[in-house]
């Protein structure tokens, strides 16, 4: 039987409108993503301050519209791609918006969350396409969770909901800024991230707190002197329902405190 090659490509169509790929610029369209997945699928990940720029040419190519801007940076910290390079000085982007190059202001006034992928010649390319924003526009959650958690859930995927009912797989987290207003840009972009539970399964976790020592250590005792912290569960497409956890890593309480707790869930 023949694949109704006219039929799939109208679908296909539909759902790229449908999902509304974001158009940064003439010619440079890109899928809408949560910081979570940029910060996942990027090389690279640091916060930078913009020190100068100048226009180059790639040693490849002499024609006139494939010409880089050259951006020097201070990088003030590396959240992802130590193994990958130890100094980065300059970045690079296209000239033209058109090509997905990004405009950034070389002042030396405003720092940045950059992220992006390295070239076989082992230069920093960054793009519209990647999570690039000043640094003093990311909320306060979002920058506490690039130092841990949202490497914590790269083996879990974000799914953005569209329309009501959504149903998740255990291994995803849904994304439901989308339904109250038509925007991406809501709490679960600025306030949560998605992380895999003991169990093997994925969810959102609200708030903030600082596991690195555990993880390091592979000792539960060591979180046993940091303060409680809040997460949310969306198993579904409905609103989360909030949780309260104390650091002890078997005790998970249900709902206010003083509520009875709930054997076994943990983080």
């Amino acid at each position: 039987m023949g694949t109704p090659v006219l039929g799939c490509a109208s679908l296909v169509l539909v759902l790229v409108l449908t999902l509304g790929l974001e158009d940064r610029a003439e010619g440079c369209s890109c899928f809408p993503a949560h910081p979570q997945t940029h910060f996942c699928n990027s090389e690279i990940v640091i916060r930078a301050k913009i020190m100068g720029e100048k226009i180059v040419s790639p040693s490849n190519s002499s024609s006139p519209y494939m010409k880089d801007i050259q951006y020097e940076i201070k990088v003030i910290k590396m959240f992802k791609g130590f193994e990958k390079v130890k100094d980065i000085q300059y970045v690079y982007t296209p000239v033209y918006s058109s090509l997905c190059g990004v405009p950034l202001d070389s002042s030396n006034k405003v720092q940045y969350l950059l992220s992006g992928g390295m070239w076989n010649d082992g230069k920093l390319s960054i793009g519209l396409c990647d999570y690039i924003k000043p640094w003093d526009d990311l909320s306060a959650t979002e920058k506490r969770n690039l130092n841990y958690r949202y490497q914590m859930g790269c083996n879990c995927r974000i799914t953005t909901c569209f329309s009501e009912p959504c149903s998740p797989a255990s291994d995803e987290c849904l994304w439901t800024d989308w339904l109250p207003d038509n925007s991406l840009s809501g709490n679960h972009a600025r306030q949560v991230a998605c992380i895999k539970r003991s169990d093997g399964s994925c969810t959102w976790a609200w708030g903030f707190m600082d596991m690195s020592n555990h993880e390091q250590r592979g000792t539960p005792g060591s979180l046993r002197d940091t303060a409680e912290y809040f997460v949310s569960l969306v198993p579904s497409w409905s609103t989360p329902r909030n949780y309260r956890c104390s650091m002890h890593p078997s005790h998970c309480v249900l709902g206010p405190p003083g509520a009875p707790a709930c054997n076994g869930t943990n983080l």
